[in-house]
């Protein structure tokens, strides 16, 4: 062979190296950032979800009686939730699911609307958010196993007739979806979804792309497959789609017209592939989470319809 097809051969392999090292790298990194909290963020996770509610808001909150109840994972976290019974109840429950980023108290605004059609309100913190143990975000997809315990707890403590409805924002829209597809007693009734993503290695590669402006490849496989070793489980496992739709329960699907944070086409894929009863609102108004706030009456009246035409939670 000769001396400069040797060194062609040691270049090329070098550079695939060099190249295999880069998206290593880059895998990692972007595992890093996307997977990890630390305390520091989890306690702005409280003080933001605090912030962003309306001062009347968290005063109503502030003067609920409340309940402290906890979980033990699958995998060994504490996980905590407010439990706000409600004196004007029908027997009904709605767990409530927060978004990345935040904990239990960004869905004050939802508790008040579900406290004023009848509805007792739980309120978990995700794993890794609020006062919930752990530091590995589970995107929906570790939570939904979590879900699936609140749920075991909830018809425990408040008997076997309660009637639940599953609702959350973004990340927990995602949880929601993803647990009505485990196994569930026939006590859940309903999904409720806002701003939420079907598919949680589509929604990554998007992050990716467009927040943060890098090559989705070869950054994105790489980070699965770190993802699959340490986390327990991979992007390419969040089929929240599939999930919904081997649940089979009534789901309504709301989102901002204007989101950028999970493109609306996530609700219209949603609708037009699920096979169940099912509802959709898009606010063409609204960004990622805010159809409460562009049109709060619309919202509740929406929610409102859905469980009681819809559901029969008259």
């Amino acid at each position: 062979m000769k001396l400069t097809t040797k060194l062609g051969l040691k270049l090329a392999g070098a550079a695939g190296v060099a190249a295999y090292a880069g998206a290593l790298a880059g895998g990692a990194i972007a595992y890093r950032a996307a997977m990890h909290v630390n305390d520091d963020q989890k306690r702005r996770g409280q003080w933001l979800s605090h912030a962003e509610n309306t001062e009347i808001e968290n005063f109503w909150y502030e003067k609920q009686p409340k309940e402290s109840w906890s979980v033990r994972s699958h995998d060994g976290l504490k996980l905590v939730a407010t439990y706000l019974p409600n004196p004007q109840s029908k027997g009904r429950l709605v767990i409530l699911a927060h978004g990345l980023g935040h904990s239990r108290e960004q869905m004050i605004p939802y508790a008040r609307i579900f406290m004023g059609l009848g509805y007792a309100v739980l309120m978990p913190d995700a794993r890794s958010f609020g006062d919930s143990e752990g530091h590995t975000i589970g995107y929906g997809w570790l939570d939904r196993l979590d879900y699936q315990r609140w749920v075991t707890l909830a018809v425990n403590r408040l008997g076997s007739q309660i009637e639940i409805v599953l609702m959350g924002i973004s990340m927990g829209a995602a949880t929601v979806m993803a647990a009505s597809g485990e196994p569930l007693p026939a006590n859940v009734k309903a999904v409720i979804e806002d701003s939420g993503y079907a598919d949680l290695y589509d929604e990554a590669k998007f992050r990716v792309a467009h927040k943060f402006h890098l090559p989705v490849y070869p950054i994105m496989p790489m980070a699965n497959r770190i993802a699959r070793m340490r986390a327990g489980y991979a992007f390419t496992d969040g089929q929240m789609l599939h999930q919904v739709a081997a649940s089979g329960l009534p789901i309504l699907m709301i989102h901002g017209g204007l989101d950028k944070t999970v493109p609306v086409r996530n609700a219209r894929r949603l609708y037009d592939l699920l096979p169940q009863q099912k509802g959709l609102y898009i606010d063409p108004q609204a960004g990622h989470v805010q159809a409460i706030r562009t049109h709060p009456s619309r919202y509740q009246d929406v929610v409102d319809e859905f469980l009681r035409e819809e559901v029969g939670l008259a």
